[in-house]
């Protein structure tokens, strides 16, 4: 892979481009308005049209404020239809820019007939343009769209720092904001003129369909690795930096990996692809929120159950008869009614704490294994007790609610629930309730 100049200024303006749509896009995932930014990114198009009509040029200022004037109406459209017209606001969002979207390329293609202004450049963009426009500053040529770019960053970065905390609030919680003297709606308009200022800003370089990906996408991304503000927006722009390299980066390779020698894809297209790849990722690897980890923990809680649910039959065998000290694995597995495999699990578990030994192929419960098992048999029968007297549940119908909830009981819940139920000596079914020192 050769490298040279002209794929530098690729990748700045992809990460100028890319970092500048992650910042705002940030508030708008956790407002869960990702829609917005998808709405504001195809409405603009009117904005483009009426800006060529009123200027007769395709200049840059007017095309700019000529978009950004109608990605600011349309959350105010938005918010005006969700409120006055009781429309749910994701359905006002589609009204909104469906029909602006509608309206912009009809503008664009009349356009295009007296004009050089290409539909296609407006909906996919041309990252691989930016070297060829450029403007002189002392003695260095520098892309006009990496100056415009790097001014919306600063823009978007001052706009972020200046005003996290009112951001903040008002994202997670609206009416908290306004009793603490912040204007929610200000604030909310603000961010959609930033986004607005941002979208437009970006169509040269990933065009108004592609936009929505590093505006919604690397934010998405790291909501799914962290639950604190400020190191999701850290998070968010270093995988927005990621995907402009990776994404130039495979542009250039990947065709040659499917047989294409010598030949290249959209850079833009490989931006969006490589962060849906880091979401997938995420999606599947994030260590709280992530599929395999939440199966993960779901197969460590149900192994956790399966433990304790062991050591409480223990328990009751032993208490039905004195002379039963040994379990056989087969006893227990026909009681459980667990396959082979989770319950070899659940006792090797058992085994390796302390609470069972295995002598003989038979299974003994340690002296702390017996008082690991006393206290969830109390606990449940003191819950049993509980739903009993203070829910007035029938004798029969409080085992399998007290059976779920003796798990999560401990010492000290299980002396106040003790308390409230005055200490009885045995259970509603007239099982003793074993006495514990907790």
């Amino acid at each position: 892979m050769e490298w040279s100049s002209i794929d530098t200024w690729i990748v700045v303006g992809g990460i100028l481009s890319a970092v500048a749509c992650a910042l705002p896009g940030n508030f708008l995932v956790l407002r869960k308005m990702s829609m917005m930014g998808d709405a504001i990114s195809h409405a603009v198009l009117p904005g483009l049209a009426i800006a060529f009509v009123l200027s007769g040029s395709r200049s840059g200022l007017p095309m700019f404020v000529g978009a950004a004037a109608v990605g600011l109406l349309t959350a105010l459209f938005t918010q005006w239809i969700n409120h006055f017209g009781k429309v749910e606001e994701s359905a006002s969002m589609g009204v909104v820019f469906t029909t602006l979207f509608a309206i912009g390329l009809i503008g664009i293609v009349r356009a295009a007939d007296h004009v050089d202004l290409d539909p296609g450049c407006v909906l996919y963009g041309a990252i691989e343009l930016i070297p060829l426009d450029t403007i002189r500053l002392g003695n260095r040529e520098i892309p006009r769209v990496v100056i415009v770019l790097g001014f919306v960053l600063l823009i978007n970065i001052a706009f972020t720092v200046a005003f996290l905390k009112e951001l903040r609030i008002s994202a997670f919680d609206p009416d908290l904001a306004t009793t603490l003297g912040i204007n929610a709606k200000v604030m909310h308009y603000a961010l959609m003129t930033v986004v607005a200022i941002t979208t437009v800003a970006c169509f040269e370089s990933v065009g108004s369909i592609l936009v929505i990906a590093m505006l919604i996408v690397p934010p998405a991304t790291a909501y799914l690795l962290t639950d604190r503000l400020g190191i999701m927006i850290l998070i968010s722009t270093c995988i927005a930096v990621a995907c402009a390299l990776a994404g130039h980066i495979g542009a250039i390779v990947a065709p040659g990996w499917l047989g294409y020698e010598g030949m290249s894809t959209n850079t833009s297209g490989m931006m969006a692809v490589v962060s849906g790849m880091f979401f997938v990722i995420a999606l599947l690897l994030a260590p709280r929120y992530g599929i395999v980890s939440k199966v993960v923990t779901q197969r460590q809680l149900g192994m956790s159950i399966l433990r304790e649910d062991i050591l409480g039959l223990a328990y009751r065998l032993e208490e039905h008869d004195e002379r039963q000290v040994a379990i056989a694995p087969d006893l227990l597995c026909e009681a459980m009614g667990t396959g082979l495999f989770s319950r070899y699990l659940a006792m090797w578990g058992l085994v390796r704490s302390g609470y069972l030994t295995r002598l003989e192929g038979k299974y003994h419960v340690t002296a702390a294994g017996r008082q690991r098992a006393r206290g969830l048999v109390r606990s449940h029968r003191l819950w049993e007790s509980y739903l009993h007297r203070h829910l007035d549940l029938r004798d029969d119908h409080v085992h399998p609610t007290a059976a779920r909830l003796e798990h999560v009981t401990d010492p000290e819940m299980r002396r106040r629930l003790a308390e409230r139920v005055e200490q009885p000596k045995t259970d509603p079914h007239g099982q003793v309730i074993p006495p514990l020192d907790d």
